[in-house]
């Protein structure tokens, strides 16, 4: 298969590894405005892949034109560029009858590239949104929860988090992926189920003290975008069901402030004859003093608690039904030997696996392709297990 990276930042880069170095992709097209990047990161996967299929090409990701004119030459392409441009890039996928995943994380365009499913049957074409992590890996394993309890679930609880493996105060935090999907997470309102029931709720909201063995206390809290479509795959199926992100305390205290502040805001104002909007100084501080080479880790749970109304549920606790709590588990660290971080390998593998599965016809269904519901996820876990990601499931 001949597959097309859009994008050589962290996670493009990291994506053109993973084909790269399996047996069934023949080639790797990592394209990117600054050419020169791209050539610099094609020459290091090609060296660490120990190979020669990644080349570098140079394309403007924002021309759809020129984006559908250079997929015609692909089996498959994968977004790794701010989720803006996604919708243009997965219209020229359909015009150039290739697949197409991308990274998503934004609710608005994802629901514009899922409106262009009849077009993309009809092309023979599959698009997959929100391929990353959460959304993504977290959405495809939280399905399959769902489905091992019968699916139906009184809760289904997602928490994931990208961490510094040594906070420095003040931040407590380092930037390990887009600075603007990062601030669109604390910005744009949860999309939840309540009593089985889609409703919005604001970001940054309901905290609760999260415990993983290893690492000390946590903040658990609400952000845009991590549930993706899974409110309305289980609508009336699943009575909770939430995405929370992962942060250490004193970062937590400092995003609530910002924002209480007005710093997220797109709103634009008049300084000094200039109109300027304080989130886009926001994104440049982010980018200053977030930045960081230190070692991260990756942090995943997913529970699903199982319905009291499932045939099955036997357990009493106190005079009261007590169903089961089945639960998906990872904790992945930076990896020294190829200088990819947690974050590059947990968002940038699990989108080239399902393109790859596309391309191939593991996925067969052509159109739009939902993570909970299309991606086999025994398959998806053992692939990640071929890549040293071990994900350990359990029931209580």
């Amino acid at each position: 298969m001949k597959l097309l990276v859009i994008g050589s930042g962290m996670m493009g880069s990291a994506a053109a590894f993973d084909m790269a170095r399996q047996p069934q992709v023949e080639s790797v097209s990592l394209a990117d405005s600054d050419a020169k990047r791209a050539r610099e990161v094609a020459a290091r996967v090609n060296k660490l892949t120990g190979g020669k299929k990644v080349r570098a090409v140079a394309l403007d990701a924002g021309n759809e034109r020129a984006a559908a004119k250079l997929m015609r030459g692909h089996d498959g392409a994968l977004s790794a560029v701010p989720y803006r441009l996604n919708l243009g890039l997965a219209k020229a996928a359909i015009e150039a009858r290739c697949h197409f995943a991308d990274l998503g994380g934004n609710n608005t365009v994802v629901r514009e590239e899922l409106a262009l499913a009849g077009k993309a049957e009809k092309h023979g074409v599959a698009i997959a949104p929100d391929c990353g992590l959460s959304p993504g890996m977290a959405s495809i394993l939280g399905g399959e929860l769902v489905r091992r309890l019968g699916d139906r679930a009184d809760a289904l609880k997602l928490y994931v988090g990208g961490l510094p493996e040594k906070p420095v105060p003040p931040f407590h935090y380092q930037l390990v992926f887009s600075v603007e999907g990062l601030i669109n997470e604390y910005v744009e309102p949860a999309r939840i189920l309540r009593k089985g029931k889609l409703i919005m709720i604001e970001p940054l909201t309901e905290p609760e003290e999260f415990h993983m063995p290893g690492f000390p206390p946590l903040i658990a809290f609400h952000t845009s975008g991590g549930t993706s479509t899974l409110p309305e795959t289980f609508a009336g199926k699943v009575g909770e069901c939430f995405e929370k992100t992962l942060r250490y305390p004193g970062h937590y205290d400092l995003l609530c402030e910002l924002k209480a502040l007005g710093l997220f805001s797109s709103e634009k104002m008049r300084i000094d004859g200039h109109d300027i909007a304080p989130r886009a100084v926001m994104s440049r501080i982010f980018e200053g003093k977030f930045a960081g080479k230190g070692p991260d880790v990756c942090i995943m749970r997913l529970e699903a608690h199982e319905s009291l109304r499932s045939p099955g549920v036997r357990g009493l606790l106190g005079g009261r039904l007590k169903g089961r709590v089945a639960t998906f588990t990872l904790v992945d660290h930076y990896d020294s030997k190829t200088d990819m971080s947690a974050m590059m390998r947990t968002t940038a593998f699990p989108a080239s696996i399902v393109l790859q599965m596309l391309v191939s016809g593991v996925i067969a269904k052509r159109g739009t392709v939902l993570q909970e519901r299309d991606v086999p996820a025994q398959m998806f876990l053992d692939e990640m297990a071929k890549r040293g990601i071990h994900i350990q499931y359990s029931v209580e």
